[in-house]
């Protein structure tokens, strides 16, 4: 079929997307209407943390889709409590929300963390967060964003959002007063360009949100399920925050999130949080099937060492071409290419042949490489192959 035939103009517009229609996807390989093959290092945004297809995945979702697809959220289901019993067992929090989206866990949060406010801390509802945030894309998520340009979009914003800038601990201690209910940031500024917060960062983060009787939020929306080498990135600084949001990656491609919190948090009532589909169960088997996976002995541990080896590569890609070096925390990494040609990088990996390259330049001036934690040291190499022929030609 010619892609001149598909009815794309039934689709709003929200975005430029190039003339291809992806029809298949196994693994780290995309395959589009043409039949042409892509190698795909953006994986739709950290998303499908086990690859296109997962053959575990589909089990589990054809397995769900025979017995029971929605009961309604005012009922258990039984994937629901194997997927919360998972995520509680393997983190420092005792209780769970399910969403379909990062931006609705993050929504959640913010609900969470000014109903706690209200009980617990004479009506304090604002939340510091940092300036190149991103916490998604609902009016309240877009304010607490630090996103440039975002203020104005669809003004007026939601208040209660002060930004202090990552990795400056002073910043957010100067922002802190009697409204101030939490301090929320992700482990890895990932739609900022890749920027780690730092260990000592975080650590000092829980000091301070100890010493005034704040609640610490990880959005681990990106960072989480595996993505940062340990199974939640929070995990890296050696620090329990009081929240965490997920999304992205325990899906592995379907649409789920969930919003946790430790059990003297946990402060809604009846009728105070919802969602049609909230621990849907076709959707948390599946999350459930990646969430096993993850924690299997073992598939951690290649997750580091697969992120050493990446890195290693993007450092040796640094020193031949005289880039200015890459940064990350496991399996999330950017190359900071020094000038401006990191869209048009993305453009020629996509349509050099006779296989293409998938790349995503959140910053002119950098990519970032977020694979599926089991891509292969061999697709490792061809990515850096293919990349190496593109930067002999524009660096």
């Amino acid at each position: 079929m010619a892609f001149a035939e598909y009815p794309v103009q039934s689709l709003m517009y929200i975005t430029n997307r190039p003339e291809l229609v992806f029809t298949e996807g196994k693994g780290s390989w995309l395959t589009d209407h043409n039949g042409k093959r892509y190698l795909d290092f953006v994986q739709g945004w950290a998303v499908n943390s086990l690859g296109h297809s997962d053959d575990v995945m589909i089990a589990a979702l054809e397995k769900q889709a025979r017995k029971l697809l929605n009961p309604s959220p005012a009922f258990y289901n039984e994937p629901m409590l194997k997927l919360a019993g998972l995520l509680t067992d393997h983190s420092c929090f005792d209780k769970v929300f399910f969403a379909n989206s990062g931006a609705e866990a993050n929504e959640g949060a913010i609900k969470l963390a000014r109903k706690w406010g209200r009980k617990h801390k004479n009506g304090a509802y604002e939340i510091i967060t940092m300036n190149h945030s991103f916490h998604g894309r609902t009016l309240a998520t877009m304010s607490a964003s630090g996103k440039a340009g975002w203020d104005t979009i669809f003004a007026p914003q939601v208040p209660g959002f002060p930004k202090a800038e990552l990795n400056d601990l002073a910043s957010v201690e100067a922002l802190i007063n009697d409204k101030t209910v939490g301090i929320m940031l992700e482990p890895v500024q990932g739609e900022g360009g890749v920027i780690p917060a730092t260990r000592e960062f975080m650590k000092g983060l829980r000091a301070l949100a100890d010493k005034h009787n704040l609640l610490f939020i990880v959005d681990e929306v990106q960072t989480g399920c595996g993505r940062c080498g340990t199974l939640f990135a929070y995990e890296l600084s050696g620090v329990e925050p009081d929240i965490m949001t997920l999304g992205k990656g325990i899906g592995g491609g379907v649409p789920l999130a969930a919003l946790l919190c430790k059990a003297d948090v946990a402060s809604f009532e009846a009728g105070d949080q919802g969602g049609t589909y909230n621990g849907n169960p076709l959707m948390t088997a599946v999350g459930a099937a990646v969430i096993e996976q993850l924690v299997a002995p073992g598939f951690l541990e290649d997750v580091r060492a697969k992120a050493d080896y990446l890195r290693e590569q993007l450092l040796a890609l640094t020193a031949e071409f005289g880039l200015e070096g890459e940064r990350g925390d496991g399996l999330l990494r950017a190359l900071k290419l020094g000038k401006d040609i990191g869209p048009q990088l993305v453009e020629e990996a996509r349509d050099m042949g006779p296989e293409g390259l998938l790349l995503n330049s959140p910053r002119p001036n950098l990519l970032r490489f977020m694979p599926a934690l089991n891509v292969t040291r061999a697709e490792i190499d061809q990515m850096i192959g293919m990349l190496r022929t593109l930067l002999k030609k524009l660096a």
